[in-house]
């Protein structure tokens, strides 16, 4: 009977086979807040884990560089005592040379990052492709590899050259020093996602580099690759402890530590606006269920002076509301889902990468998250539907009849 009595209340008009105005609207304002629950924290975990994957990916997990940017002399004692200090932790190390230079095609100029590189450098990095052309170079040739967004930016691409300007040696800006300044072929353009990489570095070899630059035998730091990164730190602090003087060492996470804690600055107002959409959410179901019992006042009165019990009337709303929160939970995760999708195969939203890091929204479908925020919200239109049906349960039957 109690089914029966449920199903009557959820059509509402007579002769009507689906849901009432009221249940539609409830059901509807769930599986909104649901799915919009879910997408957040799917885009703020897509962030975070996209984020850090790129970074660690894209660049080496420890570096070790000079104090105050100074070149690093004895290149092969550094590799020879780093691999004695974390033989069983390394996975490759290598050394480059960077130095800030301007690139130029015509009257186009952008301000860059040169990094001088070995030839194998781009077997390691799993996250940066070749959009055109290749992103091997050969030894001791001025061969230029570029991102995506400088090429663009400087209208070249595959098999044109481009001209570079760099300041000698570790020389600083004067009228009495000329700078350095070559001609580079383009053979390669990658793109790599994030516009830290596309749109500001560009690569050559290592040792074509250090000629450019007039480092001699010099190089700006070592980059070392670990077979796991959760004991970064630990082996920062053993490298640091064991290499004197310039040696600086540094993790990934501090190299990039301003991007990290904009992720957990990003992190700290969620519970804020969970709590709103929660006190949303509780409003939605009271509220839709007093409408459904003013609207059904007679019914229960009818229900009432026929021997129906307060625990049965109890049971009939409180069955109601669940009928509702589960039908929401369901449409919102399904909705969740969907746009979910449709983002990760479509880039539907994109974003600007000098902001965001990223140029299109990263989402990661975790379902324990889609778990834990159904099963919360099912817990909580099981608490919200006890207080309109306690109410419904101590109507009168006097009140709601007498008025017919």
């Amino acid at each position: 009977m109690i089914l029966f009595i449920t199903k009557k209340f959820l059509e509402g008009r007579k002769n009507s086979s689906g849901f009432s105005v009221f249940s539609i609207i409830a059901i509807l304002g769930i599986g909104i807040g649901v799915a919009a629950l879910i997408i957040a924290l799917s885009v703020l975990n897509g962030f975070e884990e996209v984020i850090q994957e790129k970074l660690v990916n894209l660049d080496s997990h420890i570096q070790i560089v000079g104090f105050s940017d100074t070149p690093l002399p004895n290149q092969q004692k550094t590799i020879d005592e780093v691999n004695g200090l974390i033989a069983n932790e390394l996975t490759a190390i290598n050394p480059f040379v960077t130095q800030l230079v301007i690139v130029g095609k015509k009257n186009i100029k952008e301000g860059i990052t040169l990094k001088g590189v070995p030839n194998n450098y781009f077997s390691e990095k799993y996250g940066i492709v070749a959009v055109s052309g290749t992103l091997d170079f050969k030894k001791d040739t001025n061969q230029i590899i570029i991102g995506k967004i400088l090429a663009s930016k400087l209208l070249v691409s595959v098999n044109d050259e481009i001209v570079v300007y760099a300041l000698r040696g570790n020389s600083s800006f004067s009228n009495d020093v000329l700078p350095s300044i070559e001609k580079f072929k383009i053979v390669g353009i990658f793109e790599s996602g994030m516009a830290k990489y596309d749109d500001t570095f560009a690569y050559i070899d290592i040792e074509t580099a250090q000629s450019f630059l007039e480092l001699k035998e010099k190089v700006s730091g070592y980059e070392i690759k670990l077979s796991n990164i959760s004991n970064v730190d630990s082996l920062v602090i053993l490298l640091q402890t064991n290499l004197r003087y310039p040696h600086y060492v540094k993790s990934v996470f501090q190299s990039y530590q301003h991007i990290f804690n904009w992720i957990e600055l990003q992190k700290k107002p969620i519970p804020f606006v969970l709590g709103l959409i929660i006190i949303v959410a509780v409003f939605n179901i009271i509220s839709t269920l007093l409408m459904i019992i003013l609207e059904k006042m007679n019914s229960i009165g009818l229900l009432r002076s026929l021997g129906a019990r307060r625990k049965q009337i109890t049971m009939i709303f409180l069955l109601h509301g669940l009928i509702i929160g589960i039908i929401g939970v369901i449409l919102g995760n399904l909705l969740a889902f969907t746009l979910s999708i449709i983002q990760i195969k479509f880039d539907v939203i994109t974003l600007p990468g000098a902001i965001y890091f990223v140029s299109k929204v990263p989402l990661i479908i975790n379902y324990e998250t889609y778990l834990i925020i159904s099963g919360i919200t099912f817990l909580l239109v099981l608490i919200v539907s006890f207080i309109p049906s306690l109410i419904a349960s101590k109507i009168s039957p006097l009140s709601t009849l007498r008025f017919n």
